[in-house]
């Protein structure tokens, strides 16, 4: 430990030796899922604009760390001391993060340097209802996934008197991966065998804890195969039924208990996606274009306040046009529902087709747009 926490700030020392050209452009990584939305932005900017950037994160395997990229500068400053250190101390002229709560509990904006926020949604879920009051209000961009961003950004700056931001209609770069992957895989083919993905969501009444090991059962008994995706705070969480499900599977092979990223090749060969209110559920019914199956769950409340900004959430207004929504009561159903689902994806696929087109902007695209905006501002902090 003593070792690691010398090493973090040897990494941070580093970083601090740049010169200010080369820390101009900054990244930082909070966890293992944040590269998956930076990854072709790092790349539109790094390869396609020739800009160089610097990779400050604090997951220790970050695949980025060993990168050939000579445009990527990449450093590991853990997540204490150094990290802390960093954010205070940070002189860069943009810093590009997908970590909500800047300036709310212990991470804070630089205080020796003007340095300019951009944030960059990692759910395409509506601001107010996923994440906490306040969450974003102390960037000064934000990479707008849609028009219901948008909205709500404002309709909130209006309601608290805040500063207008800048606001991108960026899209979101993780479907946008996901997309561009999909034929690459999806040929590859899982020798017939009938994939169920679970996908929970974190909170005390999500699908696992309300229904899992009964609903997990039923599917094994109706001879599916499952790969079950536990948000990572339920598999740090002690009092989580993880354990449980573990221990009394354990010797079913078509049970896997996935830690990191779903396998590619899982992903796009599964015939169905069961899942609470995981932002997940969204990126598989717009890659898939499959219904996807919601357990009718209570709804995690983030934001107390989120009553009095007048937009409804993309989570629940959506529901029903990209899936079925099942009672936990109900779950002896879904064999059923999903041995039929070949016959209802005809009518659901044009509606999901249409529904991810009226809400994400630029599909395809978004890195240009958002490496455009990147070197343009630089331009313009000079």
């Amino acid at each position: 430990m003593k070792f690691e926490f010398i090493e973090e700030l040897n990494q941070l020392k580093k970083f601090e030796k740049l010169t200010d050209k080369e820390r101009s452009i900054v990244f930082y990584a909070e966890n293992k899922a944040s590269i998956n939305h930076y990854r072709e932005l790092i790349s539109e900017i790094t390869e396609k604009e020739g800009l160089q950037i610097c990779y400050v994160t604090s997951v220790k395997h970050d695949p980025i760390l060993s990168s050939k990229n000579k445009n990527i500068l990449p450093f590991y400053i853990g997540n204490g001391t150094a990290r802390s250190k960093f954010f205070l101390t940070l002189k860069a002229k943009i810093l590009i993060m997908d970590m909500p709560d800047l300036e709310i509990f212990h991470i804070k904006r630089s205080k020796v340097y003007p340095v300019h926020y951009i944030y960059i949604f990692h759910s395409m879920f509506s601001v107010h209802s996923y994440l906490r009051k306040g969450a974003i209000d102390n960037y000064d961009t934000v990479f707008c996934v849609g028009e219901h961003h948008e909205k709500e950004i404002r309709e909130t700056e209006k309601l608290y008197k805040l500063k207008p931001k800048k606001l991108l209609k960026y899209g979101f770069g993780r479907l946008d991966t996901l997309l561009h992957k999909k034929q690459e895989f999806k040929q590859m083919g899982l020798d017939g065998e009938k994939l169920i993905i679970i996908a929970p969501s974190y909170g005390k009444d999500n699908l696992l804890e309300i229904c899992g090991i009964e609903m997990i059962e039923i599917l094994l008994k109706a001879n599916f195969s499952i790969l079950l995706r536990p948000h990572f705070k339920i598999l740090e969480d002690p009092k989580s039924k993880i354990k449980t499900i573990r221990k009394k599977f354990e010797n079913n092979p078509r049970l896997i208990i996935e830690e990191g990223v779903i396998p590619p090749e899982k992903f796009y060969n599964s015939i169905c996606m069961i899942s609470d209110w995981s932002g997940i559920s969204l990126e598989y019914a717009f890659v898939m274009e499959h219904p996807v199956i919601f357990i009718d769950v209570p709804k995690k409340e983030m934001n107390s306040e989120s009553k009095y900004i007048k937009c409804e959430p993309i989570e629940i207004s959506l529901r029903n046009k990209v899936g079925n929504v099942i009672s936990p009561e109900d779950i002896k159903n879904i064999p059923h529902i999903i041995e039929n689902l070949n016959g209802i994806d005809s009518c659901f696929n044009l509606e999901i087709k249409n529904t991810c087109k009226n809400t994400v902007f630029n599909i395809g695209n978004s890195a240009r747009i958002g490496g455009k905006y990147v070197k343009d501002l630089l331009y313009e902090l000079g």
